[in-house]
């Protein structure tokens, strides 16, 4: 039998099949062919079609079947990553009532501020674990003052993977782990916040019925097989954020397990068994995946929203230029890009910032001194220390950082992004070979298998910290880093 994971990028919706028995990946597809488009009618803001994410996710089963060679009776079980954060408010036919308020937007900072400052640090440290911030709970509430209308329609607010897990089975369920990265559960009580819902002037009756991550949750519908190309009756047994998911998917079960991740945009996320912390504004703490009442594990992640996308928007504007090639150009030049600073923050509030928006910036060019090599590389050394930057908060929450896992893919497939982050921390890499839709996969298997999978996990490569480049990398990050707190921020 085959398990098939999906993974609901705000870039490109994968699907990867995955045997059961053995771990071994079968195919993989990606659609569409350009990224999925990012809509902002105004600065600031960021959406997307929840439509079209079933209409991809449609797509993509259709050419994984076909491709593979596999009938839809061979598929077991379904397993779904999805872009966290994001706001889909639904009808009682499951249908969007308006674009989804995804995970880059940051209309909403100002209301999860005031949210913060009412309900009281006390409050939000002992029972959300996070300030409301910029968070689906906040993008809620300016839908509730901004669209009052459209609000009072609303039959069940969803996460985006929460509204594709519906149209494949016609029944509306969420998790533990998506409420806690809304910030709308109540890890004290172990149940919706009361007091949240209160202030913002939410009705409770929106949440969909909760569901454990791993189990098996509901099954697909006929009309779900119909639009899909899976078999009616073929259960859904995992779903999770792509964060906590990567991090289960690169092997993390233990407190002081620490996974990053440089798609399009960058995390690091650490597991711990302690509640507590004191970056509330800064760093988020989710229940993880195998959170269980009894047995309690948390996920402190660190965002950065520029990353991927930040080379991404490099790539476009030398003209498609392979990454393989802006890679080889990297290597090209020094260390450091002879001065040449990139401060990847053009992607909306960074919440490591305060939840400020400082916007991209390029610092110091000499026309004399740079060239495109350098803009490369002071790109990608950019995103690295803007990641390492986040790693010095977790350390303040308490975060203890002896190793990274990471995925064979994305930014660390770039020697130059790798080996600066190791070099300047003075930790070793493991690099695995996971992708989140694989990963879903393998964690939608895992019910089946009981759960037994790190034997499914491998250690593809290792970048250790090189001593004779380490001086240099941590002596550029201290000047980015100066300029980024004296200049920027």
């Amino acid at each position: 039998m085959i398990g098939i994971g999906y993974d609901i990028g705000s870039s490109f919706i994968k699907a990867a099949l995955v045997e059961v028995q053995t771990g071994n990946s079968i195919a993989r597809a990606r659609v569409p062919d350009v990224e999925i488009t990012i809509e902002s009618q105004q600065a600031g803001w960021a959406e997307q079609d929840p439509n079209l994410w079933w209409e991809y996710l449609c797509k993509a089963t259709q050419k994984l079947l076909c491709e593979a060679q596999i009938k839809a009776d061979q598929i077991s079980s379904v397993g779904i990553s999805y872009q966290m954060h994001g706001l889909v408010l639904v009808d009682r036919d499951l249908n969007p009532l308006r674009k989804s308020i995804i995970w880059c937007d940051s209309r909403a900072t100002s209301y999860g501020e005031k949210a913060f400052k009412t309900l009281g640090k006390t409050y939000c440290k002992d029972h959300l674990l996070n300030s409301p911030g910029n968070f689906t709970a906040s993008k809620l509430a300016w839908v509730i003052e901004n669209e009052p209308e459209l609000y009072h329609k609303a039959y069940k607010l969803m996460l985006p993977g929460d509204f594709l897990a519906a149209k494949l089975t016609g029944i509306p369920q969420t998790t533990i782990t998506g409420l806690s990265e809304g910030i709308f559960w109540d890890f004290k009580n172990e149940q919706t916040s009361t007091e949240l819902f209160d202030h913002y002037q939410m009705n409770q009756s929106l949440v969909p019925d909760i569901v454990d991550n791993f189990t098996i949750q509901a099954t697909v519908s006929e009309v779900g097989a119909k639009a899909s190309g899976l078999m009616a009756g073929t259960p859904i047994t995992y779903r999770a954020g792509d964060q906590p998911n990567n991090a289960y998917s690169l092997g993390a079960r233990n407190s002081r397990d620490v996974v990053a991740t440089g798609g399009t945009s960058g995390v690091v996320y650490a597991l711990t068994d302690q509640r507590s912390g004191e970056e509330l504004t800064k760093v988020n703490t989710f229940a993880h995946v195998d959170y269980l009442p009894n047995k309690k594990m948390f996920g402190k992640l660190l965002n950065l929203n520029g990353a991927g996308i930040q080379y991404r928007w490099l790539q476009q504007l030398m003209g498609e230029v392979s990454y393989e090639k802006l890679n080889q150009m990297a290597e090209k030049a020094p260390i450091g890009s002879n001065g040449l600073k990139v401060f990847p923050f053009g992607n909306g509030a960074e919440r490591m910032l305060d939840n400020k928006i400082v916007n991209g910036q390029i610092s110091n060019i000499n026309f004399n001194a740079h060239d495109s090599n350098h803009m490369v590389r002071a790109t990608l050394e950019g995103v690295a220390f803007a990641l390492i930057y986040g790693i010095e908060i977790l350390k303040n929450d308490g975060v203890v950082i002896e190793s990274l896992k990471v995925g064979n893919d994305n930014l660390f497939l770039s020697d130059v992004f790798s080996k600066t982050i190791a070099d300047t921390l003075g930790i070793t890499i493991q690099m695995l070979t996971a992708t989140g839709a694989e990963g879903a996969a393998k964690a939608g298997i895992a019910v089946e298998r009981g759960r037994q999978d790190n034997d499914l996990i491998q250690i593809t490569k290792t970048i250790d910290p090189n001593p004779r480049s380490q001086n240099q990398s941590i002596e550029s990050f201290k000047n980015w880093k100066k300029q980024l707190l004296n200049n920027i921020i």
